[in-house]
């Protein structure tokens, strides 16, 4: 099996398809929020000189790294296109968001807590272990392929 075979087998039915859709839906969200200043964010400047306020730095690359993954990354999770590698990034994502903004607050939302970039890892790491599902793009290329 090739190793692009290997990336776009999955294991999941059409079960994939409960995870993908609401977390891309939010992945798309935060990351237009991030780029663009869509849905109240504050943009590539904006969440820039937060970023390097919280040190990461280069806050604008850091911006551009996790808001393009989050849009980008969601749209693909939405297409079912590339999902294992895409939820990879989105889980290391999370993890950067869990320790670096989070972690400190606790569990709960309410106090900014890591429940909910916690909830999101999860979904991002079972469609690493699953892949796509059947109605996906990364199964429709599986097959052309074989």
């Amino acid at each position: 099996m090739s190793n692009l075979n290997k990336i776009l087998s999955t294991n999941a039915g059409f079960d994939a398809l409960a995870l993908r859709i609401p977390a891309a839906i939010i992945f798309i969200a935060h990351g237009a929020q991030k780029l663009f200043a869509w849905f109240g964010g504050y943009g590539l400047e904006g969440t820039g000189q937060w970023m390097a306020s919280i040190g990461l730095e280069p806050g604008y690359q850091m911006a551009l790294m996790a808001g393009s993954v989050e849009f980008f990354g969601g749209i693909a999770l939405l297409m079912g296109l590339m999902v294992r590698p895409v939820a990879l990034m989105l889980a290391v994502t999370m993890l950067v968001a869990i320790y670096s903004v989070h972690f400190v607050n606790g569990l709960f939302m309410s106090a900014n807590g890591y429940e909910f970039a916690l909830a999101l890892l999860a979904i991002s790491v079972s469609l690493v272990i699953s892949g796509a599902g059947k109605f996906s793009v990364d199964n429709r290329l599986k097959t052309k392929l074989s």
